[in-house]
C-alpha cells in the first residue's frame, strides 16, 4: 500500500526539483491505484438457448407472513375502521405493491407461531374471538382478528395462492384435517357447514400445506425418525375434496442435516407403492447468518461484513445441490419438490425496537443477496419448486416496511419486481466464468447469472455483480439464437449501505440500463459495481 503521508513528508524535506519528482511520483502511483480500483473485472457467459427443458416455477418467488411483530398487525391488517385506506381491513397500499411483483404464494401463519396456533380461534365473528398470548414472539396478545377468512381474503386481493402451515406441535391430526375440510370441502361434513355459517358458501382452492414447521426445534423437538412417522400419519388423514389436490410439504431438518433428508426420503420411497401423492415437497430453511450471537447491523457495516453476508448467501448453492443429491437417490424422477420456504438475511433489530419483533432495515446488500438466491433457485428449477422469503412486511428481510399510514419499498422488493419475467419461464442453462471478487485472502464468484425464455420468446438474463468497488464486463454468447434488440434495467446505489427510508423512499430503485450492446454472438455488458442487472433480448 502506498504511504501517502511518508511521500508528502519527504517532499517537504527535499530540494525543489526532488519535491517536483516526488509529487509527480505520488500522483502517478495514486492514479494507478485508483485506475486499478475502477477497472472492470472480466467475465464470459454462455447461454444455451436451445437447451431449455425445465420451467422456473413462479412459486420460487413466494413470500412468508407470520404473526410476528408488525408483519400482520399494522403491516397487512389495520381493521375495517382504520383511517388507513383498506379493503375489509387489509391495507390497499400493501396489496397494490404485492400485486406489482406478482406474488405467487404466501405462507401463513408461521413459522414457529404455527405450532401454537389453533385455527378455530380465528374464525367466526371477530368480536367473539378469544385472544391468546403469543409465547413465541414477545409474549404479546394475539387478538385473532386476522384469521383464516382474513388471510384468504388477503390472498385473493393480492392474487396469490395460500400456503398453510399446519400445527403438529401442539395440535392434532383431527384439528389439521378439519382445517382442510373447512377450507376445501363443499358439503357433507360439519366443517363445511361451519364455514357457511361464518359467511363463505363456496370452498376455496388451497393446494399448498406444510405438515409442521421446523419439527427438529420449535415444531416439537422431534427426531427425524419420529417426524417421519408423524408426517405419514398426518398426511394420510389430510384428504382431497372435489378437484382440490393437496401438495403436502414435509418439514426438513437443520440446513446441513442431510441425514434428516435421507430419513424422510427413504421412508417415502419404501412406501412408494401406496404413499404416492402423500408427499409432494420437502422443506429447507436457511438464513445467511455467520454468527447468531452477533448478527450485525442491517445498515451500518463494513466491506468485511458485506463480503461475509454475500458468502453466506452463496452457501445456498451447496445446500440445494447436496439436498438434491440425497433426494435424487430416492426420487430420481424428481417428483418431490425442494421447497425453500424460509430464506433470507437476519440482522440485529433496529435500535429502539422490540428484540422479539425482528424489525430490521434493508439495504443494497440485501438486494444483491436476493439476486444471488433467486439465480440459484432458477438454475435448480428441475428440483426447486417453491421458496418463501422471510418475511413479507416489517420483519427480517422484508420487501415492504410500514409506519402508520406510510409505506416504503425496500431494495429487496425491487429485485423481486425486476425478476418477474422469470416466473413460469423456461430455464436456459448457462455457464459463467471470470475474475473472482477477492477480499483479503477470501474469494467469491464475481458475477452470478440465470437466464430464461418467456412464452413470447423473449430471453431474460439476470446478472449480479458482487464486487462493491469494480465494474464487471460480461461477454455473453447466446448459442443458437440471434439477438436483434436488447434493453434492461439496473439496481445499484452510491454506497453498500444505501437504503430507502420513509423520508427518502427512492434512494435505491431500478433505473434504465444502457451499457449493453449486441455482438455477433450475443451481447456485451459492463455492470456498475454492486449491482443487479436484468436484460431482455429479442
Amino acid at each position: 500500500m502506498i504511504n501517502q503521508w511518508k511521500l508528502t513528508t519527504a517532499c517537504a524535506t527535499r530540494p525543489p526539483f526532488l519535491q517536483i519528482i516526488l509529487i509527480a511520483l505520488t500522483v502517478w502511483l495514486l492514479g494507478l491505484k485508483n485506475a486499478s480500483a475502477q477497472s472492470p473485472t472480466n467475465h464470459s457467459l454462455i447461454v444455451h438457448a436451445d437447451r431449455g427443458v425445465h420451467k422456473i416455477s413462479r412459486h420460487i418467488y413466494g413470500h412468508f407472513a407470520e404473526h410476528l411483530g408488525g408483519c400482520i398487525y399494522g403491516g397487512i391488517w389495520v381493521g375495517p375502521e382504520s383511517p388507513i385506506p383498506n379493503t375489509r381491513g387489509i391495507r390497499n397500499d400493501v396489496v397494490a405493491a404485492l400485486r406489482k411483483i406478482k406474488v405467487p404464494n404466501i405462507r401463513w401463519p408461521g413459522g414457529c407461531f404455527a405450532d401454537e396456533y389453533h385455527w378455530k380461534d380465528g374464525v367466526g365473528p371477530r368480536d367473539q374471538r378469544v385472544p391468546l398470548i403469543n409465547t413465541t414472539w414477545g409474549g404479546v396478545v394475539e387478538t385473532n382478528q386476522f384469521g383464516t377468512h382474513e388471510f384468504m381474503d388477503f390472498c385473493e386481493q393480492v392474487g396469490a395462492e395460500p400456503y398453510i402451515c399446519g400445527n403438529i406441535g401442539s395440535g392434532t391430526v383431527q384439528e389439521m384435517a378439519e382445517w382442510v375440510q373447512y377450507l376445501t370441502s363443499e358439503r357433507g361434513n360439519a366443517m363445511a357447514e361451519l364455514r357457511k355459517r361464518n359467511g363463505r358458501e363456496k370452498p376455496w382452492k388451497v393446494k399448498f400445506w406444510a405438515v409442521g414447521n421446523e419439527t427438529w426445534g420449535c415444531g416439537g423437538i422431534m427426531s427425524a425418525d419420529h417426524y417421519a412417522n408423524e408426517f405419514a400419519r398426518y398426511s394420510y388423514f389430510l384428504k382431497n375434496f372435489g378437484d382440490n389436490t393437496l401438495y403436502k410439504v414435509a418439514s426438513g431438518g437443520l440446513p446441513q442435516d442431510y441425514v434428516w433428508t435421507e430419513t424422510i426420503m427413504k421412508k417415502w420411497s419404501i412406501a412408494d407403492g401406496w404413499l404416492q401423492g402423500f408427499m409432494s415437497g420437502y422443506s429447507l430453511h436457511f438464513y445467511a447468518v455467520s454468527d447468531w450471537n452477533k448478527k450485525g447491523s442491517a445498515t451500518e457495516f463494513s466491506e468485511n461484513e458485506w463480503f461475509t453476508t454475500l458468502s453466506k448467501s452463496l452457501e445456498m448453492e451447496e445446500l440445494v445441490r447436496k439436498h438434491t443429491d440425497v433426494m435424487d437417490k430416492y426420487d430420481p424422477q424428481k417428483r418431490i419438490g425442494l421447497i425453500v420456504d424460509e430464506w433470507g438475511n437476519w440482522y440485529d433489530v433496529e435500535p429502539g425496537t422490540n428484540p422479539a419483533f425482528l424489525h430490521q432495515q434493508n439495504s443494497l446488500r440485501d438486494a444483491l443477496t436476493t439476486a444471488i438466491n433467486l439465480n440459484i433457485f432458477n438454475n435448480h428449477a428441475e428440483r426447486v419448486k417453491g421458496a418463501n422469503l422471510a418475511q413479507l412486511v416489517n420483519v427480517l428481510q422484508a420487501p415492504i416496511l410500514t409506519q402508520g399510514e406510510k409505506m416504503v419499498l425496500t431494495p429487496t422488493y425491487h429485485v423481486f419486481e425486476m425478476y418477474t419475467p422469470h416466473h413460469d419461464a423456461t430455464l436456459l442453462p448457462s455457464e459463467m466464468q471470470g475474475e473472482p471478487y477477492a477480499f483479503g485472502d477470501r474469494k467469491l464468484p464475481g458475477v452470478t447469472a440465470s437466464a430464461s425464455r418467456d412464452e413470447v420468446g423473449a430471453i431474460h438474463v439476470s446478472l449480479c455483480n458482487l464486487n462493491p468497488k469494480r465494474p464487471a464486463t460480461v461477454n455473453a454468447e447466446i448459442r443458437n439464437a440471434t439477438v436483434k434488440t436488447i434493453s434492461g434495467r439496473v439496481l445499484t446505489a452510491h454506497s453498500m449501505t444505501a437504503h430507502n427510508t420513509f423520508d427518502k423512499p427512492e434512494t435505491v430503485k431500478p433505473q434504465p440500463f444502457n451499457d449493453a450492446r449486441i455482438t455477433s454472438h450475443g451481447f456485451t455488458v459492463t455492470m456498475p459495481p454492486m449491482s443487479v442487472v436484468v436484460l431482455r433480448l429479442k
